[in-house]
């Protein structure tokens, strides 16, 4: 039977690649498995099995409560450096897709291609770690095992981990530093020295573009209602989407650009998420402060993006006990923002970060003046949005959500921030040049319309 049911798959497979319908599923040549450890700093030690590369590892582990989009969670990048711990019990049960596939899961018709089917073009968490992985994979567009494709990127895998009681020690005593052990590694206890805090580095220069490159929308240059800017601090390929299907040609820059050497060729300025501390970029804390100070035209950031926006603005940033990770967490509008949002209403949301601003009625993290907090975690009621107020005389609106309104997966509840950003800044745009007003004004429904 499954079997057949792969012989389907491959079939609907090809049929929707085109001329790709040549190649064949695939299960990767994957090591066997061997015996494997996940140790903990703090002593715990949870025995299992290998996947993946046969190779150990360290890291910080974290989990995540996401029940599907495996493949999306491990090619973010905001999981360099951890071990990433899937809270659902079996995982792999759907495979991977080809990532070197154009276009998204969602087959929008204003996709394009951004370099990778997924959310970057390899895995970057440093090790995976899974109560079942079922290696009998099957899905119409799955490409290879789990197993396989982890190997393929020299990441370890364990299986057989008791994930309950895992996630319970890392709630209580939060995010910790651990180790896949693979092998004749398995047996051996591992100095303290060889814990290393990843978020003691820059991560986002590890995984920030190197050189800056353009992405034009649907239909090129002449079909783009404006140019935004993108600081990449590891940005998760479905932002690329949501701001194309916008009709805006995006050039994504490196994280360190001094963008206030260029700005005015740009009509706004987009802050990407990202792995790691805020407090390791103050090079990118310092550009976007004065950007904010300066600059006339509209600023949005997600995840790390918000927080570089919040350091900029006068907050500090704090590392949380375990962080928020998965696809249900609920935030609280306080207000508007001047977009579709609801004061009052609780938005579920998609969410990967081990750090957030702080807030205080007074006192060293007391709000500063001209900023209000936009949306706070239904949860712990950590900070989840940042916004500009008041008169900005002559300044940018600026917006900032810890969360991640592009989901992939997850819940589309904010995906309409793309839209009212983009809006923003085609109207800001058409204030300077009103002559410009009449393109800029084409909605991308219709656009998608023409194209289908």
């Amino acid at each position: 039977m499954f079997a057949f049911m792969n012989s389907i798959s491959f079939i609907r497979a090809s049929l929707r690649t085109g001329s790709r319908a040549t190649r064949s599923l695939t299960t990767s040549s994957v090591a066997p498995s061997l015996p494997a450890v996940l140790r903990l700093q703090t002593g715990e030690v949870f025995e299992g099995r290998s996947f993946g590369a046969p190779r150990s590892v360290f890291g910080e582990t974290v989990f995540t409560t996401s029940i599907t989009s495996y493949p999306e969670s491990l090619t973010d990048p905001s999981y360099t450096g951890q071990l990433l711990a899937f809270t659902q019990p079996m995982i792999g049960n759907y495979g991977v897709p080809d990532n070197r596939m154009k276009g998204s899961a969602r087959e929008h018709p204003l996709d394009v291609d951004v370099g990778c089917f997924l959310e970057s073009t390899g895995v970057q968490a440093a090790g995976v770690i899974v109560s079942e992985l079922c290696e009998r994979f099957s899905h119409f567009q799955a490409y290879e095992s789990l197993a396989s494709w982890c190997a393929r990127y020299q990441v370890p895998g364990i299986q057989g981990v008791d994930t309950r009681a895992l996630t319970t020690i890392l709630r209580n005593q939060g995010s910790t530093l651990g180790t896949i052990l693979v092998g004749e590694d398995a047996k051996r206890i591992p100095t303290a020295s060889e814990f290393v805090d990843p978020n003691a580095e820059n991560l986002v220069k590890r995984v920030s573009t190197k050189v800056p490159y353009t992405l034009e929308p649907v239909g090129g240059a002449a079909a783009s209602r404006a140019h935004v800017a993108l600081l990449d601090f590891g940005c998760k390929a479905n932002i690329l989407r949501s701001l194309l299907r916008q009709r805006v040609t995006v050039t994504v820059l490196p994280w360190n650009t001094d963008f206030n050497s260029i700005r005015d060729q740009f009509d706004g300025l987009f802050l990407s998420n990202g792995p790691g501390s805020p407090n390791k970029v103050p090079e990118a804390v310092a550009n976007v402060k004065r950007v904010i100070d300066e600059w006339d035209r509209p600023i949005f950031g997600i995840c790390m993006g918000h927080q570089v926006i919040g350091l900029a603005a006068g907050l500090r940033a704090y590392r949380m006990k375990f962080g928020n990770r998965g696809h249900n967490q609920p935030v609280l509008a306080l207000g508007s923002g001047n977009m579709r949002v609801e004061p009052g209403r609780v938005y579920i949301t998609s969410q990967n970060h081990g750090y957030a601003l702080a807030f205080e009625e007074s006192g060293p993290d007391a709000w500063p003046e001209g900023w209000a907090p936009w949306f706070v975690n239904a949860n712990d009621w950590s900070i989840e949005g940042i916004v500009r107020t008041g008169d900005f005389d002559g300044r940018a609106p600026v917006w900032g959500v810890q969360f991640h309104p592009e989901h992939a997966g997850g819940p589309e509840d904010t995906n309409p921030l793309f839209e009212d950003y983009v809006e923003q800044v085609v109207q800001y745009k058409s204030a300077r040049s009103p002559s410009l007003a009449a393109q800029a004004t084409r909605s991308p429904s219709a656009m998608a319309t023409a194209h289908l």
